[in-house]
C-alpha cells in the first residue's frame, strides 16, 4: 500500500490524502540523508524522479495527528541548477510546492547555508532550518546564537548531531508546528529590481513566488526553459529573452553574478551578527591528518595506503574469500545442482530447460554470477565506500586527483565514479550523475567503458599476470594507464562543452558511525538487486537467443583474422572475447584457462589481457550505458572502444616483437 501510495504521488502528486509534504533541502555533505533516516526509518521508496535519471527518496511518517510525506531532494548549492541534480531539486520546489521546507544547514559554514535560504525566502515557502554538525562547529570554535538567528530571520531554527540522534525531538516538534517564509530581504540593484517586476507582469501564478521565477530568468537559467514553455506562450518568452537582454545592456556584470553576490553579502551579513569565533587549541590529532591529507606531497602515501586498503578489502576479501564462499560453496556445490533438478522436474521442454540451466542459463549463469560472484564484490566496496564518504575523505581524494583529472576534461570529483568502476563499472555509470556538466559525464562514461576494469576481471588478471613476473605486471598496467590518459586528453578536447569548474566543501574527518555506514550500504545493495540484477538476467537471454540462433559462431569465425593477424593471438583467444562482452571476467578467466595449458606465451598473455581489459563492456555495463546515456551515445561509444582495444592491443604486440622485449 505504501509503494503503491508513493508512486501515485511521485508521478502525478494526487493520492495520500491528509499527507503533507515535507521537503528535505540542503547543500552536499550536510548529513539531510542521514536526518531522513532518522524521520523515516526503513519505510522509504528510492525512484528516479520523473523525465531523469535521478533518484529522489519518499516516505511517510505520523507525528501526533498528523500525517507527512518526506521527500529527500538531492543536495544543492544553488537553485540556479548547474547540474540535474540541482535541477530536480529546483523543480521538485516549483511543481510540487512542498507544505513546508525543512533545510538541512551546516553549522560549520552558516554562510553558505543562510545563501540557500534567502533563495527560499524568495521563493515564498515556509521553512524550518535545522543546523546540523553542532559538534564538530563546536570543535572548531564556532558558537552560533540560535534564537537570535530565529529572530532575525522569522523562521524556526533547530540544532542537530545527526549521527548521535541529538535533537531529533526539537525538529520533529517543529515540523508539527506552522511554518513560516524566512524574512531575509535582499535588495538588488535598482535596475534588477524594475527588471523583476517587468518580468513578473508576464508570469502565470505558480507554486513559487513570481520574483523568484523573475530573478531566475534575468539570471539566464537555461534549465527554466522547459517550465516556460509548458506555461507561456512563444510570444511572451520572446519578450522575457528582450527583457533579460535590455536589463543585462545597462549593467557592467553579468546579472546572474550581481544576484549571487547581492545574496552572499546579506548572508554574510547574517551570519556575523549570530556567530561567535572561540578561540580553541587547533591541534586535534584528525584535524592534523586532515591536512596531511590534502598536501602534495604527504598526501600521495596517504592516498596509496588508502587506495591499497580499498583493494585488499574489495579485491582480495571481497574477489577472493567471499566470491570462492558463495560461488563455490554455496551456488556451486548446494543450489545449482538443486535448481537442476527442481527444473528438470517441473519444466519438462528441453529447449527450456537450456533457458535456465544450461551453458548460457539464467539460473546456472546469470543468477550465479549477479548473486555469488557480484553481490559479496559490491556489498565490500559499498561498506569501503560509505566509510570513506562518511568519515570526510572522499573530498580529500577528489582534491589531491584533481590535477590529474583536469588532463582529461574532468573535475576531482571524477575520481569517485573512477573508483567505484574497480569494484563494478556497471554501478559507476550511474555514479557519473555527480559530474555537473553533460560534458563531464559523457568523458567519464566512456573511460569506464574502456579502460577501467572491474574488481571480478582485475582479480583473474592479477592471478594471471602474478604467474608471469612484475615485468609483466608493469607492462599491463603502465598501457592502460596510457590509454586511459591519452585517451580522455583526446576526448577533453573533442567533446564540446565548457571546462569544469572545482568547488568542494571540505569537512573535517571524522569517525565513522556504525549506523550511517549499515543505512548506505544496505540501500545501495537493494539498488543493485532491484537495477544491476535484472539487467543481468536479461543480458544472458539475449547470449541465450543468439547461441541458439547461431549468431555467435557467425561473430566469432568472423572476428577470429582479426584476433590472429593484428594482435598475434591464437585463433581460440576469439572465445574468451565473446565471453567477456557477458562479463568481464568470464572472458579473463577463459585466457587464464589457456595460460595453464600452454596455449598462450607470456607476450601474448599480456597482449590478450590489455586487449579484453581495454575490449567493450559487459553486457550488464552495456545496458546501464543506454540507460544513463540513451542507446545512440552507447552504441557510439562500443563502436569506438571495439577498434580502439584492438588498435592498442596490436600495437603493443607489435612494440614487444620488434624491440624483442622478453617478459
Amino acid at each position: 500500500m505504501l509503494e503503491h501510495r508513493l508512486t501515485r504521488r511521485q508521478r502525478g502528486h494526487e493520492g495520500g490524502k491528509g499527507y503533507e509534504r515535507v521537503a528535505l533541502i540542503g547543500n552536499p555533505n550536510v548529513g539531510k540523508s542521514v536526518i531522513f533516516g532518522l524521520l523515516t526509518g526503513k519505510y522509504a521508496i528510492v525512484s528516479n524522479y520523473p523525465g531523469t535519471t535521478v533518484e529522489v527518496s519518499f516516505a511517510n511518517i505520523s507525528l501526533g495527528d498528523k500525517k507527512y510525506l518526506i521527500v529527500d531532494t538531492p543536495g544543492v548549492n544553488n537553485l540556479i541548477p548547474m547540474s540535474e541534480d540541482e535541477k530536480v531539486t529546483r523543480d521538485i520546489l516549483l511543481n510540487d510546492k512542498p507544505s513546508v521546507v525543512l533545510q538541512v544547514g551546516d553549522s560549520k559554514n552558516l554562510k553558505r547555508t543562510l545563501l540557500l535560504t534567502a533563495q527560499l525566502g524568495e521563493m515564498d515557502l515556509p521553512v524550518i532550518l535545522d543546523l546540523n554538525m553542532e559538534d564538530e562547529a563546536r570543535e572548531m570554535g564556532i558558537n552560533i546564537d540560535i534564537e537570535k538567528l530565529g529572530s532575525l530571520i522569522g523562521v524556526e531554527v533547530v540544532s542537530t548531531i545527526a549521527p548521535e540522534r541529538k535533537g531529533m525531538r526539537g525538529m520533529k516538534a517543529a515540523i508539527s508546528k506552522k511554518s513560516k517564509v524566512p524574512e531575509i530581504i535582499v535588495q538588488y540593484d535598482p535596475i534588477i529590481e524594475e527588471y523583476s517586476e517587468k518580468v513578473s507582469f508576464y508570469l502565470p501564478e505558480a507554486n513559487v513566488s513570481k520574483r523568484s521565477i523573475a530573478l531566475m530568468i534575468l539570471s539566464g537559467d537555461e534549465s527554466l526553459r522547459e517550465w516556460l514553455n509548458k506555461n507561456l506562450k512563444a510570444e511572451i518568452i520572446h519578450e522575457l529573452e528582450k527583457l533579460r537582454h535590455e536589463c543585462q545592456e545597462r549593467l557592467k556584470k553579468p546579472i546572474s553574478v550581481i544576484i549571487n553576490e547581492t545574496r552572499l553579502k546579506k548572508a554574510v551579513e547574517i551570519a556575523d551578527r549570530v556567530t561567535k569565533k572561540i578561540p580553541h587549541a587547533g591541534g586535534s590529532l584528525a584535524s592534523t591528518f586532515g591536512r596531511f591529507s590534502m598536501h602534495p606531497v604527504w598526501g600521495i602515501p596517504i592516498l596509496l595506503i588508502v587506495l591499497f586498503g580499498l583493494y585488499e578489502f574489495v579485491g582480495v576479501f571481497g574477489a577472493g574469500i567471499l566470491v570462492g564462499l558463495l560461488e563455490d560453496k554455496i551456488f556451486d556445490a548446494y543450489l545449482i545442482p538443486i535448481f537442476i533438478k527442481v527444473v528438470k522436474i517441473v519444466i519438462p521442454f528441453p529447449l527450456a530447460q537450456e533457458m535456465f540451466i544450461g551453458e548460457y542459463g539464467l539460473i546456472t549463469m546469470a543468477l550465479k554470477y549477479a548473486i555469488g560472484i557480484i553481490l559479496p564484490l559490491t556489498t565490500t566496496f559499498f561498506i569501503a565506500f560509505a566509510i570513506l564518504e562518511d568519515s570526510g575523505y572522499l573530498p580529500r581524494l577528489a582534491i589531491m586527483s584533481n590535477k590529474v583529472f583536469n588532463m582529461l576534461g574532468l573535475s576531482g570529483k571524477a575520481v569517485l565514479p573512477m573508483v567505484l568502476g574497480l569494484g563494478c563499472g556497471t554501478m559507476a555509470v550511474m555514479t557519473t550523475r555527480i559530474l555537473e556538466s553533460r560534458r563531464e559525464r559523457i568523458i567519464a562514461t566512456f573511460l569506464l567503458a574502456l579502460a577501467v576494469p572491474c574488481a571480478a576481471q582485475l582479480g583473474v588478471i592479477m592471478g594471471m599476470l602474478g604467474a608471469l613476473s612484475a615485468k609483466a605486471m608493469s607492462i599491463w598496467v603502465l598501457s592502460i594507464l596510457g590509454v586511459l590518459l591519452f585517451s580522455g586528453y583526446l576526448a577533453s578536447n573533442i567533446v564540446p562543452g565548457e571546462k569544469p569548474g572545482f568547488f568542494l566543501e571540505i569537512p573535517p574527518l571524522r569517525k565513522p558511525t556504525l549506523t550511517n555506514i549499515a543505512v548506505k550500504t544496505s540501500s545501495r545493495v537493494i539498488w543493485y538487486l532491484k537495477e544491476a540484477v535484472p539487467l543481468f538476467m536479461l543480458g544472458t537471454f539475449i547470449l541465450f537467443v543468439l547461441h541458439k540462433l547461431a549468431i555467435l559462431d557467425i561473430i566469432q569465425s568472423f572476428a577470429a583474422p582479426v584476433v590472429v593477424n593484428i594482435l598475434g593471438l591464437p585463433d581460440k583467444t576469439t572465445e574468451a572475447f565473446m565471453l567477456g562482452f557477458l562479463r568481464r571476467d568470464y572472458g579473463a578467466a577463459g585466457l587464464f584457462a589457456m595460460a595453464e595449458k600452454g596455449l598462450l606465451t607470456p607476450i601474448q598473455s599480456v597482449v590478450s589481457l590489455v586487449t579484453i581489459t581495454l575490449f567493450i563492456p559487459c553486457l550488464a555495463h552495456f545496458f546501464m550505458l543506454i540507460k544513463e546515456r540513451g542507446i545512440k551515445m552507447a552504441l557510439t561509444m562500443v563502436v569506438i572502444i571495439m577498434p580502439m582495444a584492438i588498435f592498442f592491443g596490436g600495437l603493443l604486440n607489435w612494440v614487444l616483437r620488434h624491440f624483442h622485449i622478453s617478459i
